[in-house]
């Protein structure tokens, strides 16, 4: 068995010729990882382009990453298996992947075999007649539980069109079809892989972003690791999504204005209880508006603080460039071109 081990390319060093990359995150899914490559092989065997495979095993403690190495062994196959340290999460592996995708188009899907590789081919089509930036599937059909998944995901797309601006009927679907330029564009942090096409708004018209149907499959091996679980996630990912997407760079327009909206207010009231001290010769001592009053100059002076203070921690963190959300152990390539 032929393998390389080296680190993973940085984006200045990709291969050249790649049409599509496909990435695909799995965690603890031994028993899904084997059917999966072999269903995607399948589903690209009349794909006139050059592709590549990656694969990143986010920290599974089964046997996943052993099994997924057996597949290095097809001549076929160019495949690329990265290692991360430990269990980053879901957007973290993807954006793994995606840093490590030479492709000018990038697909991403589940590791679960509900997402069907089938329908890359078509979406990458799709992408190319429609000239979108971001193709995103929609599961019409979907294979899931009504009550734990169905509801809250359609409860969660609702408030998320309604929020960001961007109208699609399925947010959490994992198979989508990127410009490999655009995405790389986007830096994915914390648990927001359910918000792609709103971060994507955020670099492209939403113009650019379409849908379209995709299949759906039960899953047959093993239990959800990832997804939409409960609704009140969603609502306070989505408020930071919100934060992001408007006052990004520069917060302290955000924590600035409401800070001077306190301290205009805590001036009219300081202002008419001083008429009423000194002019009127009223006692104010114990009423209730000065605490009012000298707590939002209070608050003013606290929020006005923290937006400078935002706007100092924005500038550093654009500064930093080469943060990443994951750390590699190891990858294992087989660069083998297709017949």
């Amino acid at each position: 068995m032929n393998r390389i081990e080296e680190p993973v390319k940085p984006m200045t060093e990709v291969l050249e010729g790649v049409e599509l990359s496909i990435v695909v995150p799995v965690f603890n899914e031994e028993e899904s990882v084997g059917p999966l490559v072999t269903r995607i092989r399948a589903a690209m065997a009349g794909f006139l382009k050059s592709w590549e495979l990656i694969l990143v095993d986010d920290g599974s403690t089964d046997r996943t990453l052993p099994n997924a190495r057996k597949e290095l062994s097809h001549p076929d196959l160019r495949l690329k298996i990265i290692e991360l340290q430990k269990n980053f999460g879901q957007t973290a592996a993807m954006q793994a992947g995606i840093d490590a995708a030479s492709g000018r188009l990038i697909a991403t899907l589940d590791g679960d075999l509900q997402n069907d590789p089938a329908d890359i081919p078509n979406m990458v089509a799709a992408i190319e007649e429609r000239g979108l930036d971001l193709l995103v599937g929609w599961r019409q059909n979907r294979r899931d539980a009504l009550i734990l998944r169905k509801i809250p995901s359609w409860c969660a797309n609702f408030l998320i069109g309604k929020i960001t601006g961007v109208r699609l009927h399925d947010y959490g679907c994992s198979l989508k079809i990127y410009r490999g330029s655009i995405i790389k564009q986007v830096k994915l942090m914390g648990e927001m892989h359910r918000f792609i096409p709103a971060w994507v708004a955020g670099v492209v018209p939403s113009s650019r972003i379409g849908e379209m149907p995709v299949t759906h499959h039960a899953r047959h091996y093993g239990t959800s690791k990832y997804g939409i679980s409960r609704t009140f996630r969603v609502i306070l990912d989505l408020l930071a999504v919100l934060f992001f997407m408007r006052y990004k760079a520069r917060p302290g327009h955000f924590f600035g204005s409401i800070g001077l909206a306190a301290g205009g207010l805590s001036v009219l009231i300081l202002l008419y209880l001083a008429i009423d001290k000194f002019i009127l010769g009223n006692d104010i001592g114990t009423r209730p508006m000065l605490i009012v009053g000298v707590m939002l100059f209070l608050s003013s002076v606290q929020l006005i603080t923290t937006g400078i203070l935002s706007e100092m921690m924005a500038r550093a963190y654009f500064r930093d460039d080469d943060m990443t959300s994951y750390i590699v152990r190891q990858t294992f390539e087989r660069e083998q071109p297709h017949a």
